[in-house]
């Protein structure tokens, strides 16, 4: 296949996470927690796996390791920052009753993380196939507790099951959009740069977002199975790299 197909084909397959949303509306709050928490901490560890295992250490493979490279890295995870700040986006991660944002501005927030979401993954797939893949999984993996949140806010916000589906899909699909300007602008500069960049967006997110979401719990079994989510979304990343590797 070809390196636009797979950019193509990992943009659709991403944009219909959003619909996964409306599962929502089959669980109580309650039962949604629970589902929610062990899926966050299972993204957390994906989405370092992901930076750590896979990203850095593709582009120090392709362009060295220069310090440009960690620049970028920390200019991803700035950006990040600047977003919460300034758009007061934040990941939602709780059940819907904790949260009360204005819906319209989730859209527009998660509008723009997508398409940054998309330029990295295409980014990935541009520099090598197998990088792209381990970095679509880490991303889609994150995806699936963003949209059941984003989605039970949306319902709780007074939205209509089909508005709020249709828009979350809209706000999704600048995912594929990004990965078509990423491919589009390969054909005049070198995006190498979005690799690093995407890993320190993955790091942010992970840390500052993710993490925090399941420190705090109070019940000892419970931190038990959000750290082995945790680890568990490490260790798949892990396994992704050694079955590429072999």
């Amino acid at each position: 296949m070809t390196t636009f197909f797979w950019i193509l084909s990992s943009g659709i397959l991403m944009s219909a996470i959003a619909l996964i949303g409306s599962v929502t509306l089959f669980f109580s709050e309650a039962t949604l927690k629970k589902i929610l928490l062990p899926l966050v901490a299972l993204a957390a560890g994906t989405l370092l796996g992901g930076a750590l295992l896979h990203m850095i250490p593709a582009a120090i493979e392709k362009s060295g390791n220069q310090a440009s490279i960690y620049l970028w890295v920390l200019l991803g995870f700035a950006l990040f920052l600047a977003l919460e700040q300034f758009l007061h986006w934040h990941h939602c991660h709780r059940a819907p009753s904790e949260h009360r944002p204005l819906t319209y501005l989730i859209l527009i927030a998660d509008g723009v993380h997508n398409f940054i979401g998309g330029l990295a993954v295409a980014g990935a797939f541009l520099i090598d196939v197998r990088v792209g893949v381990s970095t679509w999984i880490a991303a889609a993996a994150h995806e699936v507790p963003q949209e059941l949140g984003d989605f039970g806010i949306l319902i709780h916000g007074g939205w209509k099951k089909g508005k709020a589906l249709f828009y979350n899909l809209l706000s999704a699909l600048t995912f594929l959009v990004g990965g078509i300007v990423a491919y589009a602008a390969s054909f005049t500069f070198d995006v190498t740069f979005l690799l690093p960049f995407a890993a320190g967006n993955f790091i942010y997110i992970a840390a500052a977002d993710l993490i925090p979401e399941i420190k705090h719990e109070d019940n000892p079994t419970l931190n038990v199975i959000h750290f082995c989510s945790f680890l568990s979304g490490i260790a798949l990343l892990l396994i992704v790299r050694l079955v590429f590797e072999h």
